[in-house]
C-alpha cells in the first residue's frame, strides 16, 4: 500500500512572483494618488522663480518660507479658519449626539416603523447633496439664514447624520444585550448601563464616524460658497482659498503654502485616528 506524499509547498519565491502584479498595482497607484500632494507641498517651499522656471524639478533647489509666512499674513486667515474649526467641530458633535441616540433606538428597541427609518437613512446617505444646494439655498433664503454660520453647520451636521447613523447602528447590534441586563440587574437604569457598558464599547465607531465627519464638513466648499455669499467674515477656508489666487495675483507659492496648511488638520486627525478608524469601519460593516 503506497503512502500518499504530502502536498508540496510553494517556494517563497513563487509567492513573491505571484504577488508582484498586485504590489506593482499598489505601488502605482499611491503614486499617482499622492504625486498632486507631493507637488502641493515642494511648489509650497520652492523660491518664485524655481515655480516660474521652464525646468520644473521634483526636489526645490532652494527651500524657503517666505510663501507661509504671505499665507498666514493675509487678511482675514485666523478669521476664516476659526470659521472652519467651529463649523466642522459643532457638526460633528452634534451629528454624534443625535446618531447615537437613533442608533441606538434602532439597534435595541422594537417599534413600528423602524425599517422604514432606516430604509429613509439609507436613501438619504445615497442621495447626491449637490442636487440639494438650490432646494436648501431657496429655504435659507425665505427663513432668513443665508449668510450665517450656524446654517453652514445644520448642512454639514445633515450631510453627516445618515452615515453616523448606519455605522453607530452596526456598533451598538453587535454588543451582546445581556452586558446591559447585567448592570441593569446590578441596580443601574437603562441610560446608566448604556453609559458604563455600551458606550465605551463604540469608541471605535464613534471615531470612524469622527473622522469621516470632519474631512467632509472640512473640505466642504459648495454649500460654503452657495450660503455664504455677502459676509466675507463669515467665509470658510476652502472659499477663501477659491478666491486666494486672485489676491496674490499668480503667486503659486503662497497659495500652495495656504493649500498645505490647509490640509494638515485633516491629515494629523487621520494619522491619529487611523487605526481605530479602520477597526470601527470592519467591524461596524460585519456587525451591521
Amino acid at each position: 500500500m503506497s503512502v500518499p506524499h504530502p502536498p508540496a509547498r510553494r517556494r517563497p519565491g513563487h509567492r513573491a512572483l505571484r504577488r508582484l502584479p498586485l504590489h506593482t498595482a499598489a505601488a502605482f497607484t499611491v503614486v499617482v494618488c499622492l504625486f498632486p500632494v507631493y507637488w502641493m507641498v515642494t511648489t509650497a517651499f520652492k523660491p518664485s522663480t524655481d515655480i516660474q522656471s521652464y525646468d520644473p524639478r521634483l526636489l526645490p533647489r532652494t527651500w524657503t518660507l517666505d510663501h507661509f509666512r504671505k499665507a498666514v499674513g493675509a487678511d482675514g486667515f485666523a478669521l476664516f479658519w476659526r470659521n472652519s474649526v467651529l463649523v466642522t467641530l459643532s457638526a460633528v458633535l452634534l451629528a454624534l449626539v443625535v446618531a447615537l441616540g437613533a442608533a441606538y433606538a434602532v439597534a435595541r428597541m422594537r417599534w413600528r416603523g423602524r425599517r422604514q427609518f432606516m430604509l429613509a437613512v439609507f436613501i438619504a446617505q445615497m442621495a447626491p447633496w449637490e442636487s440639494l444646494i438650490i432646494p436648501i439655498y431657496i429655504i435659507s433664503r425665505d427663513t432668513g439664514m443665508l449668510d450665517r454660520l450656524p446654517t453652514l453647520t445644520l448642512v454639514y451636521f445633515m450631510i453627516t447624520l445618515p452615515f453616523t447613523v448606519v455605522v453607530l447602528r452596526g456598533f451598538i447590534a453587535g454588543i451582546p444585550p445581556e452586558l446591559e441586563e447585567a448592570a441593569q440587574v446590578d441596580g443601574c437604569t437603562r441610560a446608566g448601563a448604556f453609559r458604563r457598558v455600551a458606550f465605551p464599547l463604540l469608541a471605535p465607531g464613534l471615531m470612524a464616524t469622527s473622522l469621516f465627519g470632519f474631512i467632509t464638513a472640512w473640505n466642504e466648499f459648495t454649500y460654503a460658497n452657495f450660503l455664504i455669499i455677502k459676509q466675507q467674515d463669515n467665509r470658510t477656508l476652502p472659499v477663501w482659498l477659491s478666491s486666494f489666487q486672485s489676491t496674490f495675483g499668480t503667486d503659486w507659492g503662497a497659495t500652495m503654502a495656504a493649500s498645505t496648511l490647509f490640509a494638515l488638520p485633516a491629515l494629523v486627525v487621520f494619522l491619529a485616528l487611523q487605526r481605530h478608524v479602520t477597526a470601527g469601519l470592519a467591524s461596524g460593516g460585519v456587525k451591521g
